[in-house]
């Protein structure tokens, strides 16, 4: 008699889904404010926007994103509470580029196998990173898929809604000729460039234990790095330094994939250049390593890693040591790293790796890289 087949027998264990809920609300509930309405388990989030009846006109913002193969170094590692900061990051911190506040998040999970205790660590980290930027957790959904993808595999994505007022827009209409690029320090490699990096470090034969004396602990501890998450400190800026005002932060980019210039460049408008001194700050060391280790040439590199640069913000002239000074108070490295300038003829070439425009399918400005890393 052929055995009958359950969801179980199918690989899928409810079970075990109900568990790792059990173990992770907790950590979903201290995100939540008074504007969230009921509890972890609903079918639906729900936000609480009354507060938006006070703006002239809001303007909502939404972004979506992943980790990419960042999550294969947290699974050979077997320590998952920490790449919770690279989505969240990799999110919130696209909405805050247009001066938008992050309001509420939602995350989904797919593995092969419902771990509780794994899964309640992926969400505890993605809860402490939304408490960080000051963002609810309102919702999420763990997927079980045996079959496509095996026992110790999962991916994790996010999305996140924001709000900003219309007059408060930023973005390249508020940037001008003779504004000041300013360069907020990364604590990593981020989660971009990773299929990079892991055929770099594959390819040399390095393991993940291996202690390196340039980055001072072990590679698989660098690599796992979590990613800095920008968004408290860049809607503080715009807050303090008010886009109308004569110390004002005109825009924000930032840096994932695709590079420090290429997402620069999305955010001026046409006929404006960028010029970015590389002199102006030392590639910090996992850089160097995997420019070396797997002899990847400069412009590839830029292209991919974030280069040490992981947000960048583009001020009036009058306030960029105001902005440095307060992203120190804040604990957060930043420096002078260029200017914006007309385009004009006698700037210099236009078509080599060195000349970024029109990146990402915007037809906006120029960044040009010049100099050497110190």
């Amino acid at each position: 008699m052929t055995e009958a087949i359950t969801y179980a027998s199918a690989g899928v264990d409810v079970e075990a889904g109900d568990k790792a809920v059990e173990l992770m609300k907790d950590a979903v509930k201290a995100t939540h404010n008074a504007s969230v309405l009921g509890g972890v388990g609903g079918f639906a989030g729900l936000f609480d926007v009354s507060r938006l009846l006070s703006y002239q006109k809001p303007l909502l913002a939404t972004s979506t994103d992943g980790v990419g193969t960042k999550v294969a170094i947290a699974q050979a590692m077997d320590i998952h509470d920490t790449i919770g900061f690279d989505l969240v990051g990799m999110v919130v911190d696209d909405i805050v580029v247009v001066g938008a506040e992050p309001l509420y998040m939602t995350d989904y999970i797919a593995c092969g196998k419902v771990v509780p205790e794994r899964i309640a660590d992926i969400v505890r980290g993605i809860a402490a990173a939304c408490s960080a930027a000051g963002t609810a957790l309102i919702g999420g959904e763990t997927a079980e898929h045996p079959g496509l993808l095996a026992a110790g595999e999962y991916d994790v994505a996010g999305a996140a809604t924001g709000v900003v007022e219309a007059s408060k827009l930023l973005g390249p209409e508020r940037v001008r000729e003779g504004d000041v690029v300013i360069a907020m320090a990364s604590s990593g490699l981020h989660s971009n460039g990773y299929s990079l990096v892991r055929r770099v470090i594959n390819r040399a034969g390095w393991a993940l234990d291996r202690q390196v004396s340039e980055l001072g602990r072990t590679l698989g501890e660098e690599l796992l790095e979590p990613t800095r998450v920008y968004a408290a400190d860049c809607l503080d800026l715009a807050r303090t330094f008010d886009v109308d005002a004569e110390l004002a932060v005109h825009g924000f980019s930032h840096v994932t994939g695709g590079g420090l210039a290429a997402n620069l460049a999305r955010v001026l408008p046409q006929g404006l250049v960028a010029t970015v001194d590389r002199s102006t700050w030392e590639l910090p060391p996992v850089f160097k390593l995997v420019s070396e280790l797997g002899q990847v040439p400069l412009a590839d590199l830029e292209r991919t890693l974030n280069v040490g640069v992981g947000m960048v913000a583009i001020v009036s002239a009058p306030a960029a040591d105001a902005v440095i000074n307060h992203l120190a108070d804040r604990g957060l490295p930043a420096w002078v790293m260029g200017t914006v300038a007309r385009a004009s003829a006698g700037d210099g070439p236009t078509d080599g790796p060195d000349y970024i425009q029109g990146a990402k399918g915007v037809d906006g400005g120029a960044v040009r890289l010049v100099g050497r890393y110190s």
